[in-house]
């Protein structure tokens, strides 16, 4: 039997209590926080427990010895975490990577291999839509710095003004590994491991929300500021 929208919803917000507390929660704490009631916290945990999303431990007080009256806990299972993670990006997360990813561009061309061949050893392991499509853009990147700086320039005003549409701009991204392999200059060997990172880039790319497509293409023009030492 699958999972109605309420419990999905419930099952989400349940995930991000989680994640927020990074431990186990009493079903009064998830009740506070969804503004429910603790009866019908209770239940839908038990209902989520029942389809394998959610497990439970009893905890004794800290400090007790001895027998005593424990407290129950809920925390979701793996199976929770394989089927939230791909639509749930961790935004704390993003922003680490984000920042990292742009300290190292704006450090210069000295880095740059380095940085290229590490994203993409990393990128087919990120399960997260949101990583792993800003990850495939900064490769991308890289890998146009490393063409000849007449044809960079050429390639990069072009796609700032893809990027300008949208959505458009960002699953046209997906063409330039291609392209790229005709360029003079172009790392054959790090351009066919992009190119097979396209699919998966294009799909993950209809898992985000609009909020979140916003965020990589500013997060695309951040970038090629950084490579090219524009002060923001």
């Amino acid at each position: 039997m699958g999972m109605t929208a309420r419990q999905r919803a419930f099952l989400e917000q349940f995930w991000d209590l989680y994640r927020e507390v990074k431990a186990p929660l009493h079903y009064s704490a998830v009740a506070k926080k969804l503004k429910i009631s603790n009866i019908s916290a209770y239940d839908m945990l038990r209902l989520l427990k029942k389809q394998g999303m959610v497990a439970s431990k009893y905890l004794l007080p800290k400090k007790h010895r001895g027998p005593g009256r424990s407290t129950i806990v809920f925390y979701p299972t793996q199976r929770a975490a394989a089927l939230l993670s791909p639509t749930l990006p961790d935004e704390r997360e993003w922003e680490e990577v984000r920042e990292k990813i742009l300290q190292t561009l704006r450090k210069g061309k000295g880095e740059y291999d380095q940085m290229l061949d590490e994203l993409l050893s990393r990128i087919p392991q990120r399960k997260s839509p949101m990583l792993y499509t800003t990850e495939m853009i900064t490769a991308i990147v890289l890998q146009m710095c490393q063409v000849r700086e007449e044809a960079s320039t050429r390639v990069l005003k072009h796609v700032r003004k893809l990027i300008a549409t949208g959505e458009f701009g960002l699953s046209a991204l997906a063409g330039l590994p291609l392209g790229l392999t005709l360029v003079e200059g172009a790392n054959r060997k790090f351009t066919d491991k992009l190119l097979s990172y396209v699919e998966g880039y294009q799909e993950y790319l209809t898992k985000l929300s609009a909020e979140s497509k916003q965020a990589l293409s500013d997060f695309f023009l951040e970038a090629v500021k950084a490579v090219e030492g524009e002060k923001e």
